[in-house]
């Protein structure tokens, strides 16, 4: 069986051990991606906020040894769903199974002004170049703003506000500075009411102005302003943005999307095309934008080829379930597990932030680390 696996985020690193460990070299699979390394998340916002450098958080995708597992760094041209050909910069690819795991682009220049006076924080070199930004800053008015929907990882901006608290107070900046948090959900993570209240409360306690259903339109560079969706305008000194999202370009030119994202069976994460499937951020299976989403459906497309090539009924289908830890602010870490199923309204359970859960977060990093790169990671 040929297995061409498209991005090496959480969806395409979890499929390819998953198979690997399942066939070893006798599954063909080449994984291809444009970056040279893996970073999660989690590590933007630590080397953003000084609690890491970036050299701690890369992990390289040439350290990736797997049986039957070939890694391509390249640049995607063209994707054929048709006859699962895929041309890149380093040859052309097909492959008996097609899996496209590419994520979301983001597009800071759609967002009129982003790009000339703010800065956006959610691409890792946006994040890591932010840190410089933060090292000479002074204090005066922070906004974290969201200027579009979707967007990955929706506690990101909250955890963001909380950590811009604790780095101002540290470095003695907090008495002369104003935070503020602009985002278009009516709470900070609506499936979870116990999560949302508890965000908001700490914003609260901290002084950071929560301003929910609002959406930054655009900035004006020469007057240092944010102009809100409906029109209202908010002054900054420091703007951090999440920007548009969108799907690659190349996925937009394969003719998979439907209103600008790939479609998929909600339980198998199938496409309309034979053969192929697309797991993560770049479809529209109805989940948060998040990596644990996008390991939890590579992990049940594993299962379908695994099962397919071993003639046995599926083994399971997607639950739609996934957790995500929230940093809470003074490296206080919750967590929050949600489940996102067709036809049913989100729910989500909250666990109180605690010293367990700070550790399970860590172990979270390390045990994947481990897994997908066969290698423990000591510093994150």
């Amino acid at each position: 069986m040929r297995v061409l696996v498209l991005g090496a985020g959480f969806g395409g690193l979890e499929l390819t051990t998953r198979l690997s460990e399942e066939f070893g070299d006798d599954v063909d699979i080449v994984l291809i991606d444009r970056a040279d390394s893996f970073v999660f998340g989690f590590s933007k916002l630590d080397v953003m906020f000084g609690r890491t450098s970036a050299n701690a958080v890369r992990h390289h995708y040439r350290d990736l040894v797997k049986p039957g597992v070939r890694f391509v760094q390249a640049t995607i041209t063209s994707i054929d769903p048709l006859t699962r050909q895929v041309d890149t910069d380093a040859g052309v690819f097909g492959a008996d199974v097609l899996v496209v795991a590419l994520g979301a682009d983001l597009d800071p220049a759609a967002t009129p002004g982003l790009v000339e006076a703010g800065r956006e924080f959610y691409t890792v070199e946006g994040a890591f170049a932010t840190r410089q930004v933060l090292d000479s800053f002074e204090g005066g008015r922070v906004i974290i703003g969201v200027t579009s929907t979707p967007f990955k990882c929706p506690p990101a901006p909250s955890e963001t506000a909380l950590m811009m608290h604790d780095y101002l107070l540290a470095r003695g900046l907090r008495e002369v500075s104003e935070i503020s948090l602009v985002m278009p959900l009516g709470s900070p993570i609506p499936p979870s009411p116990a999560a949302s209240r508890a965000l908001v409360a700490a914003f609260a306690e901290r002084g950071i102005t929560w301003c929910p259903e609002r959406l930054v339109r655009e900035l004006d560079a020469q007057r240092r302003v944010a102009i809100l969706a409906d029109g209202a305008e908010m002054p900054f000194d420091l703007f951090l943005g999440v920007p548009m999202h969108r799907a690659p370009a190349v996925v937009l030119d394969s003719g998979m999307c439907v209103d600008g994202w790939i479609p998929v069976d909600p339980l198998t994460l199938e496409t309309a095309y034979p053969d192929v499937y697309a797991v993560g951020d770049v479809t529209s299976v109805g989940t948060p934008k998040a990596g644990v989403f996008a390991e939890r459906q590579a992990s049940v497309v594993a299962d379908q080829l695994i099962a397919r090539h071993r003639r046995h009924s599926a083994a399971s289908v997607y639950d739609g379930k996934g957790i995500c830890y929230i940093e809470l602010g003074h490296r206080r870490v919750a967590r929050v597990e949600v489940t996102f199923r067709t036809g049913e309204a989100p729910n989500g359970q909250f666990d109180e932030p605690s010293d367990l859960l700070a550790a399970d977060k860590s172990e979270f990093g390390t045990s994947r680390i481990r897994r997908w790169f066969g290698r423990d990671w000591e510093t994150h």
